[in-house]
């Protein structure tokens, strides 16, 4: 793991456990996920659309078997359902936005379902121009969210209720390779979707994202 990005991550998970550090925390947090959003930033600068569609580990084990147009659509669904529908209890921006049709998008799940093959045709699909908008939207909308968080408010459970609403809109592919996810996210507090979706999660793929351009570009 890139050495940084551990380390602030390590850091973050600390300072949130703390009522006295929890805003810390977030800034710590904030500066992480800018530092990794350099790295998407890059890949936009740097990369042709072929490279964001190749799919070099295709029958690998682990999250670089995808692609990284792939991996950004997954990242930013993930954070978009939790953020807005678990956590502030309110639209997602991928509908307020429209981002489906701008996106042209066949699917509006986190992409959990998709295999190999798959993960290749969806991405041709995608116009990474809009993608980048709705990342771009996605992060911001969810650093508001947090900041505005209170220490009491990080150890609040996901209610059975937003459980079921979750379920009902279909976001979540019933796949088993998907479906795991909504049991998943609904048992951990606020604070440990924090650490996962939000963070955690982020580095994992950008991670898994960079090996595919050092493979592509070798």
């Amino acid at each position: 793991m890139n050495k940084k990005w551990s380390e602030l991550n390590k850091i973050m998970q600390t300072q949130i456990k703390k009522k006295d550090t929890y805003k810390m925390g977030i800034e710590t947090l904030i500066e992480l996920r800018d530092d990794l959003m350099q790295s998407l930033m890059l890949f936009n600068n740097e990369l042709n659309r072929e490279d964001f569609d190749a799919i070099p580990f295709i029958n690998a084990d682990g999250y670089h078997s995808k692609t990284i147009a792939y991996s950004i659509w997954h990242i930013f669904r993930i954070e978009d359902i939790v953020a807005h529908t678990l956590i502030s209890e309110d639209e997602q921006v991928f509908f307020t936005g429209n981002y489906k049709e701008r996106i042209n998008s066949p699917i509006i799940t986190t992409g959990n379902e998709l295999v190999k093959q798959q993960i290749a045709d969806f991405s041709k699909q995608l116009d990474l121009k809009e993608l980048y908008s709705y990342i771009f939207e996605v992060k911001e909308s969810t650093e508001n969210i947090v900041k505005k968080l209170s220490y009491d408010k990080l150890k609040q459970k996901i209610s059975e209720e937003r459980k079921e609403y979750l379920k009902s809109l279909n976001v979540v592919s019933t796949d088993e390779n998907a479906i795991w996810l909504i049991d998943y996210w609904c048992n951990k507090d606020i604070r440990g979707l924090i650490q996962m979706p939000f963070s955690r999660h982020w580095i994992m793929h950008i991670e898994a994202s960079l090996r595919i351009k050092n493979k592509i570009h070798s």
